[in-house]
């Protein structure tokens, strides 16, 4: 299990869990970011994160995609 700063782009992930406080948690549920379902990077620009999750694009921050291990 990694932090999904560390996975390789194009590469199909599945999301394990999901860190930070509650908030936090919920933040990123919103997103669409759910244990069991599935993430991959596009591209990382400056530390940040554009993923496809849910047939969607969506940038997050860094510190942020620290907290989604797959």
């Amino acid at each position: 299990m990694l932090p999904l700063t560390l996975a390789d782009p194009g590469q199909d992930n599945i999301i394990k869990r999901i860190g930070g406080n509650p908030e936090v948690k919920k933040h990123l549920e919103n997103l669409g970011f759910v244990a069991g379902g599935s993430v991959k990077i596009i591209s990382v620009n400056g530390g940040n994160v554009i993923v496809n999750v849910k047939e969607a694009r969506v940038a997050i921050s860094k510190e942020m995609a620290q907290k989604i291990m797959v």
